[in-house]
This record gives structure tokens, sequence and C-alpha cells, in this order.
């Protein structure tokens, strides 16, 4: 899976919190270089099959993304992941079921043993499942003011079975939930306003499709937006983007600005006194969402004045709601999260969690000192997740919380395997987790199993493992509940593209969507194929359909397809220009961290920072869009 990008320095360490202990602060994001084309000709690597660590690859010269020379010797035939055992067998040929080790089995200590890849099946297969141990849901003290908020993934260590501690409730254990676990192997709207893209689970997730195929897919430039003067050298975040049937909305720096859908004209600009920390994944039915920034503008001597501004905007009429703040003692509180849900605003920390309307900006909860355990971040849509905290560090209990939006009471419960230390809400509505249990994923991606919850009984449905050496999909669950990227949730299953591998031409590379049943955890053996020197993204839910950017070749735009729910059969929607100067702002707005939105026959693409760090002298954008000519 593809390293996430780090946070942008907004974070600064916080003290005087309520009852846990605080997490790590984090060091100062850069932005992330940019990369050449994705299938501009290479050799293949000489070691490791599919799957297999990569030597740094080196930038092409003679521009970016021009072709690289063929080795002067053929390569070596890899041995591994992927490439013929004895006897013979192709890609994705399926594979006798070989025994596995599972988590828990004697090892290293500390470390889960990893099962040789010639004993798994390929992609697109029925994978063998493993039993899991039951798990207890249970409800947590309520208290007349609920705490709510921060936190993600990055896990700990893999304990399965046993009693799980819970501060509000004694010292009674608990126990696991049987579900079946899957062997990740190769192989609503909701009132939803497209907000914050990059791949994700956003869209309609239920219904009837809304994309239609155009007579041309062909698409032009609709309008590029220059990228914000920064000085001093410092790195400003400008995350946060959403799309309505009447304005494109995007975070620059201390601003969000409402853009005309064809034209790119400012229809309006909200003005702050400091960066934007974090833009929701959501908006209502009437475009209304919330933001987080901060109250200065950050300088060299202080890099971050932290998150503690929470307001409300209209998407519509470009209009701040309100600005709310809440304190933690005598200090306001720097929150990592915000989402929103129905009509409640909420925001996270590892102070713990508040809730305000999102029309009033009227407080809901807020959090209490008495609290043992805490709300560390929310994820929102549908549904309103809560991912609590409780316990020290090494001794960590989560708690996975569906709650009632309006007063935070816990509708119901999951309590996951007590070591693990953070995790990330991929959807609300079903209810999938993403963790890296015992720290294994080893590529920080923040993933390397997603667990299916019953929203209904809080009780565990299946587990999935998905390695990290061969899924392209990423959470950052450290300070984020609700940052996860490339995959999506909907009919019932998990979308994740594989890494890439290489394609059926000469040096070309290519990549596939496959689903996972969440009821079994099994792959269903739907497989879309990117096609050589493609990538396939999926970006988020159409009714029964799945919305994918296809990153292009070197040559190449990129494209947007529909994937159909049930078939798998592709249907083109749009194909960008392959004008070399196009092309090059696009491949800058690279899917694993810039904000994509795809609605309605336009593309919207965007960068997630501003900065004169690494400067070309050429002319950079914040925003580029598509649309049909």
């Amino acid at each position: 899976m593809t390293t996430p990008p780090p946070p942008p320095p907004n974070q600064p360490p916080q003290g005087g919190g309520f009852g846990p202990p605080q997490d790590e602060p984090q060091q100062p994001a850069q932005p992330p270089a940019q990369q050449p084309g994705f299938g501009a000709p290479q050799p293949p690597a000489p070691q490791g099959g599919f799957g297999a660590p990569q030597s740094p690859q080196t930038p092409p010269q003679g521009g970016f993304g021009a072709p690289q020379q063929p080795p002067s010797q053929p390569p070596t035939p890899p041995q591994g992941y992927g490439y013929p055992q004895t006897p013979p067998q192709g890609y994705g040929y399926p594979q006798a079921p070989q025994p596995q080790q599972g988590y828990g089995y004697p090892g290293q200590p500390g470390q889960p043993p990893t099962p040789p890849y010639g004993q798994q099946p390929g992609y697109g297969y029925p994978q063998p499942t493993m039993p899991m141990q039951p798990q207890a849901g249970g409800a947590r003290k309520i208290n007349s003011q609920l705490v709510i908020i921060v936190a993600a993934v990055a896990a700990i260590a893999l304990i399965i079975g046993g009693g799980v501690w819970y501060a509000s409730s004694s010292d009674e254990g608990g126990k696991d939930d049987t579900a079946s676990s899957s062997g990740g192997t190769g192989g609503d709207k909701g009132g939803d306003s497209g907000g914050t893209g990059g791949g994700g689970t956003g869209g309609t997730q239920s219904g009837k499709a809304t994309e239609k195929a155009p007579a041309d897919p062909k698409s032009e430039v609709l309008f590029q937006v220059p990228a914000p003067e920064v000085k001093e050298d410092r790195t400003i975040p400008t995350v946060g983007s959403w799309v309505t049937d009447k304005v494109y909305a995007k975070s620059g720096v201390a601003e969000v600005v409402g853009y005309d859908l064809d034209k790119g004209t400012k229809l309006w600009t909200i003005e702050l006194p400091g960066p934007v920390c974090q833009g929701s994944n959501h908006a209502t039915e009437d475009n209304r969402t919330a933001i987080t920034y901060q109250p200065k503008m950050p300088t060299k001597a202080t890099p971050s004045y932290g998150c503690s501004q929470v307001a409300g905007i209209d998407l519509d009429t470009g209009k701040k709601l309100w600005t709310k703040t809440v304190e933690s003692g005598t200090e306001p509180i720097s929150f990592d999260n915000v989402t929103v849900s129905a009509s409640t605003v909420a925001v996270g920390s590892t102070s713990g969690g508040a809730a305000f309307d999102i029309a009033t900006g009227d407080q809901l909860w807020a959090p209490k000192p008495t609290d043992t355990c805490y709300d560390a971040g929310y994820a929102g849509g549908p549904k309103l997740v809560a991912v609590r905290k409780c316990g020290g560090y090494g001794e960590r209990q989560l708690n996975i919380q569906t709650i009632d939006p309006k007063s935070g009471k816990v509708i119901t419960e999951y309590k996951m395997t007590k070591g693990i230390e953070y995790a990330s809400v991929v959807s609300t509505e079903p209810l999938v987790v993403a963790a890296d249990v015992g720290d294994s994923a080893g590529d920080g991606s923040g993933i390397s199993d997603f667990f299916s919850i019953d929203n209904k009984t809080g009780k565990l449905l299946t587990r999935i493992s998905a390695p990290g050496e061969q899924y392209n999909a990423s959470c950052d669950g450290i300070t984020k509940v609700e940052e996860c990227r490339s995959l999506a949730v909907g009919n019932g299953k998990l979308y994740l593209p594989t890494e890439k591998h290489e394609g059926t031409g000469e040096y070309s590379d290519t990549n596939e969507i496959v689903a996972f049943d969440l009821a079994t955890g099994k792959q269903t053996g739907q497989r879309a194929d990117a096609g050589d020197d493609y990538e396939l993204v999926p970006l988020r839910m159409d009714g029964p359909n799945l919305i994918a950017y296809k990153r292009g070749p070197y040559d190449k735009g990129g494209q947007v397809v529909s994937i159909d729910g049930g078939s798998f059969k592709e249907t083109k929607l749009m194909e960008n220009p392959a004008d070399e100067a196009v092309m090059d702002v696009e491949r800058s707005m690279l899917p694993d961290y810039a904000e994509i939105l795809y609605t309605q026959g336009r593309l919207f693409m965007s960068d997630v920072f501003a900065s004169e760090l690494g400067s070309t002298g050429e002319e950079e954008y914040l925003v580029i869009a598509f649309g049909a000519k």
C-alpha cells in the first residue's frame, strides 16, 4: 500500500488534557515530491516477484514521464509471488490452499508470522478463512456531556481472545464475537456534497447510478487555479474541497473559495485568520459542512497555533455560519478531526471530542474531566461513529461506537482486540474499520486488516487481511479517524486496488481493483483490470457502480471510468487531454495525496499543500478542472 503523506504542521503538543495520555507530537509535513507519469517504459526489476520490495527508481531523464532506455542485458527471471512455481501457474491461477499460520501462531516475539507468498492464491479468487475469537459489545458509561474525537491507524500488538479491560465497566472481561477472517492475498449519499476526495467511500452507496457515459468521453480543461503564494519557505495546508450543483469549493491559504463549476470564476470567499486544518468529508443535504482552522497564520518562530477553531460554512452562499472553540482547563483544544452526520458537526482530539448543531453552532456535548476514556475521533455521513480510547499506550482498548448524532448516546459498540493502538473508519454504513494490527503492514499505509461490523448489533462479521505489499490503499489513522483513500465500500463489498505489477507488454506496469464480500471476508472473484501502463484507483460509489480514476501512461491523460457493480464491465466516462503541459499538472495531483472529485461529467483535482519548498520556477496549480468538450 502507498505510504500516506505526513500530517500538516498544525498539531502542536498538547497538555492539560482530560485523563488519557497524549499522543506524541507529529513532525511537520513536507509536500510529496512530484513523480514521473505512471506507465513510462521502465526495465523490469531484476529481483523479486509481484509484491516483493523494489529498489528505488531513478527519475527519467529528459522530461517528466519520459521513457527510459531498456536494459542492455535481459533481466534474470524473478522467482517469487506471482511468478511460475512448480508446476508452472500463471498470474491469478487458482492454487491449492496451503496451511497458513494465523495470528497468535508461535513465532518471533512481538511479530506476527508471515506465510510465504507461494502458499497464497492469486487475485480474484476466493480466499481461505480462519476463525476469529468472539468479542462482546457492551455499553459505555454515558455522561450528560459526551466526550468525542481524534485518532486512527497504525497498531501495536495483536492478542486474539482473552478478557478486555474497559474503564467504565469495571474489570469485567469480554468475549470476542465469532466471525470468519479472510486471507487477503493477491491475486447514501448521506447528504454528501462530494467532500474532500482522493479516493474513498463518498458518494451514493445505494439507489440508482447517476453518472452517465457521454457520447464522446474526451475532455478539456475547464479552468486552473494557480497555487497560492507562500513566503518564508513554509508549507501551509490547503485541505478541503467540495462540489455541489452550484459551486466547487476549495480551501486556499487562510480562506475557502467557491468557484463557478465551468468557468472557475470566484463566486465567494470566506476569509480566515489562519490556515484550514481539515474539512469534513461530508455535508448536509442543504450543502452545509464544517472546517477546523488555526486562529493565526503560522510563522517560522511559531509553525502552528493549533487547530482550535471550528466553523460551520454554507457552500451555496459562501457564508461562515459560526465559529466555536472548546477549552481543556484554560487552554483551547487543538482538534485533529472534523466530520458531519445529519445536522451534527463532531470534532475530536487527544483531549476528547465535542459536537455542535450545524445550523446554530449550539454545543451538543464536550469533554468531561471525570472521563477515564475519551472519544478520539469520529466518522460521519449516513451514521455517526466514534473511535473511543481506553487505557494507556501498549494496553490500549479501542471501542467502535455507533452513536446518536443529536445526543451522543451509544447505539451499538464493538470492542477491538486489546493492544491495537489506532483505527480508521472506512465507512459508517455499512460499518468498516481499518487497522494496522501488530504494526504488520510495514509500509506506513496504516492498514493490515479491515473489520466488517454489523451496525445494528455491534458484532464483528468478518476480518479481511490486506497485506500492504499487495494492496494500494492507505489510512491516516494516527491523527485522523476518517482519512482513508484509494478504496471504496458499497454493494456489501470492499473494493481495493492492488499494487502495481508487470503488465503483459514489454516494460509495462498495471494493477487491478478486486472486491471482498463484507459478510464472509472472501474475494468475490470480481476483478477490474487497468490495462497495460494504467493504474486504477477507486474514488467512490455511484449507486451500485464504482467510480474509479485511471492514471495514464507517460504519453496519455488520465481517465474516469464507471465499473458495473455486478458484471464489473468498465465504461469510460472521461479521458483527459494528452497535451504535455496539461498532463504535467494532472500528474502533480497524485491520487495517493491529492483530492479528486468527479460528479456529473466534471473532474476536480486539487493539492493539499502550498509551499515554496521544491519550487521548479514553473507555474504551479492548486486546482485543475476537466469537463466534456
